[in-house]
This record gives C-alpha cells, sequence and structure tokens, in this order.
C-alpha cells in the first residue's frame, strides 16, 4: 500500500463529500479553517465560474483522525456537506422514490453530453438516467480532493516544500512567460481573476471568457503547478510504477477534463536538439537539498529518471473545454426511444481553468507527499523530520567517490 492513499465518496448534488486519508503522521498540527478551508474556498473561485459556486461555501468538517489540534497517525476522515442539497431532496433520495412521486421531481435525463461520460457511464453500468452516472463524474468530487490535499500541504511545509500554480493560456489567450515565478506564487496568482501573473493577458482572458459565455460556449486552457524545496531522491527508475514524472502524469490525467500533461519543456522539448534541451548540472556545495550540485536551467522540470533532482519540480495540465454547452449543443441520442437529439444541457461553468489548477496542485501535492513519505518514513512527525535531516545530513558531507 502507498505510503499515502485517500479516497472519495458522494455525489454532486448528494447531501455531501465524504473522503478518508491514510498515511498523514501522528503529531501533525492541524487546524481546518486555518489549513483546510482557505484550500477549498481557492477551489471555488475563478472567473467563469456557474451559480453553484454562488451557493455552496465549502467547509470541512473533521470526523477523524485528529485531537487536540494533532493528527493521530490514524487515518483522517473529512466531510464536506453540499448546500445545494436542500434543492435536490427528491432527485437525490437515496430511498426509492413514491409510485405517485411527480417524474419531473426525479430529475431524469436521458440526453447524453458529447465529450461527457454520460453515455460510456450508462453504457458500463447498466443505467438509463444519465443522473446515475453524471452526478459522480462531476467536478464537484474534487473537492474532497482538495480538503485531503490541505492536509498534506501542512505536512510538506515542515519540510520547506511549497506547492503553487498559475494559469497560462485559456482558449487561445497565452500569457507570456514570466521572467522569474514570484516566491510566493499562490498569493501572485490568486490575486488575478483568473489566476494568471500577466494583467494584460489577464484582461484578454475575461473578455474570451465572457464572450463565450454570451455564445453559450465554454473555454479551456493549460496551467502549471510548481512544487519548490524539495531534495534530490524522491521516485525511483527501477521500476516502471516507481517513476515519479509517471505518477504525477497519472495523478493529473485522473482530474475530470484533463487531456494532456508535460513536464519541464514537455512537447516543446521534443522539437529542440539535445544541447538545447539538458540541465548542465554545476557544482554548488552550498546547495544540500541537491547534493551539493545546481543545474544551470531547468528544462527537466526538476525530474531525471523518474526522480527528483532537487529543482523546482514543473508539472502542467491542459483542460479540455467543459462539455455542458448552454448554446450549439452538439448531436446526441435520447436514450429512451434511440431518436436523434441534441446533448443535455444543465447548470454549469463557462471556464474552470483556474479552479482546475488548485485540484492540479493538489494531485501534485499527493503524489509528492507519497514520494517523500516512500523515501524517509515514520509513524510520527517527529521520526519523520529525523529522518530527513539525516538524509540531507548525508548529502551535506558526502564526499567525491563515496557511495
Amino acid at each position: 500500500m502507498a505510503p499515502i492513499s485517500f479516497r472519495t465518496a458522494g455525489e454532486s448534488h448528494g447531501r455531501g463529500l465524504t473522503t478518508i486519508l491514510e498515511g498523514i503522521p501522528a503529531g501533525l498540527p492541524l487546524d481546518m479553517a486555518r489549513d483546510v478551508d482557505p484550500e477549498l474556498a481557492r477551489r471555488q473561485g475563478g472567473h467563469g465560474r456557474g451559480r453553484r459556486m454562488q451557493i455552496e461555501s465549502d467547509r470541512a468538517e473533521l470526523l477523524a483522525g485528529v485531537r487536540l489540534g494533532e493528527t493521530l497517525g490514524s487515518p483522517i476522515s473529512m466531510l464536506i456537506w453540499n448546500r445545494d442539497w436542500k434543492n435536490w431532496t427528491v432527485a437525490m433520495n437515496p430511498v426509492a422514490p413514491d409510485p405517485d412521486e411527480n417524474p419531473k421531481a426525479l430529475r431524469a435525463m436521458y440526453l447524453p453530453r458529447p465529450g461527457h461520460a454520460d453515455l460510456v457511464g450508462v453504457l458500463k453500468y447498466g443505467r438509463r438516467d444519465t443522473r446515475d452516472i453524471l452526478e459522480r463524474a462531476s467536478a464537484r468530487e474534487t473537492a474532497a480532493r482538495v480538503a485531503c490535499a490541505a492536509v498534506v500541504k501542512r505536512l510538506l511545509s515542515e519540510f520547506g516544500i511549497r506547492v503553487g500554480s498559475y494559469v497560462r493560456s485559456i482558449g487561445d489567450v497565452e500569457a507570456p512567460d514570466p521572467d522569474a515565478l514570484p516566491d510566493d506564487l499562490n498569493r501572485a496568482a490568486d490575486a488575478s481573476p483568473v489566476r494568471t501573473l500577466d494583467e494584460e493577458a489577464a484582461r484578454r482572458m475575461i473578455e474570451a471568457i465572457d464572450r463565450a459565455k454570451e455564445e453559450g460556449d465554454t473555454l479551456g486552457g493549460v496551467f502549471e503547478v510548481v512544487v519548490t524545496g524539495l531534495p534530490v531522491g524522491l521516485g525511483s527508475y527501477v521500476s516502471w510504477d516507481r517513476k515519479l514524472d509517471g505518477r504525477l502524469a497519472h495523478a493529473m490525467m485522473s482530474i475530470h477534463a484533463i487531456k494532456g500533461v508535460e513536464i519541464g519543456l514537455g512537447f516543446e522539448g521534443a522539437r529542440r536538439r539535445g544541447s538545447r534541451v539538458h540541465d548542465p548540472i554545476l557544482r554548488d556545495a552550498a546547495a544540500v537539498r541537491t547534493g551539493g550540485f545546481v543545474r544551470s536551467s531547468n528544462g527537466a522540470g526538476g525530474l531525471e529518471g523518474g526522480i527528483t533532482t532537487g529543482g523546482p519540480l514543473v508539472v502542467r495540465g491542459a483542460m479540455k473545454p467543459i462539455s455542458t454547452l448552454m448554446k450549439n449543443r452538439l448531436p446526441s441520442v435520447d436514450l429512451r426511444d434511440g431518436s436523434t437529439r441534441v446533448g443535455a444541457t444543465e447548470r454549469s461553468d463557462v471556464c474552470a481553468v483556474p479552479a482546475a489548477a488548485i485540484v492540479g496542485e493538489a494531485m501534485v501535492a499527493l503524489t509528492v507527499a507519497d514520494a517523500f513519505l516512500e523515501k524517509f518514513g515514520g509513524d510520527s512527525l517527529g521520526e519523520l523530520r529525523r529522518n530527513f535531516d539525516g538524509y540531507l545530513a548525508y548529502l551535506s558531507a558526502r564526499g567525491w567517490g563515496e557511495r
């Protein structure tokens, strides 16, 4: 079993989302109002979100795993209530409906949306009402992931490791590459309604989102997650499933609507010669976390051979446009009679790329924390710190030619 694991449960309009997070060592100070709820609020923001975000005000309620403000080393259970549940008590009731119930109150949907899990889900699970599929397939589930990631971010912060993100493009509007990322990346990105670092690009992104909304369409985009403070040596090359870049790609692709992942230069590296891709190695005895070595560039995105180099870990995700269209809906088939119709519509976002960046942070943080605990172990925070400090001492004291 992986050091860090989590499971979520719940439907978009059900009573709430629950999650169980395992692997957090004992003794980690944890305050929900300080450490978890602000992350949930960040996920709800961004220009282009739908009316659902005006209804919900996500807060995580602790059910288990923490006592007197510190983790116990046991599974941590959290619950996020859905405020919109009050409007769905009939349609999402776990009890069989009354035979005399008005069918409209059940909010059944029979017109699968192209690009959504609707059709493949009803075929796989033997259903006909796509409500049985879309409620769990909804990106509402990512709120539970963000809650889990907030806990592991708190753990990583104990070791000087920070996870941040920003939006690089929305639709065909691309922000220029920054000369350097701000030290507090999230503070800078969160100040923008679209979480980008360039004011002019932000203005054009907002205009593009507003045009798409007027036209009843949707927009995707690209975001970047950056992790700083990592030591050299997380992950491994010895087996395919231990390579950290593969694990990160898996985690990122598990996010709703993500259709592409890049690490470092990514696809750009395929267009360059090797001399313009690989990162020169330099000696710097003061660089303790990287074993006394540094790189003059970071085309590899902080990973070589599936192992962290100690440089910034850079992962990008490409999000497709949301599949719920308000106008110009695409052809579909009515699952009741096979007639040609158009895909269903339901309350949705126009653009959720800024929010997807927060979810990207979450999945990267969970994956990195898993690799961190895999490397250093420890049932308590104190033991984990001793193991980590011992590794840094080894790197600092290592001489030339030593194994």
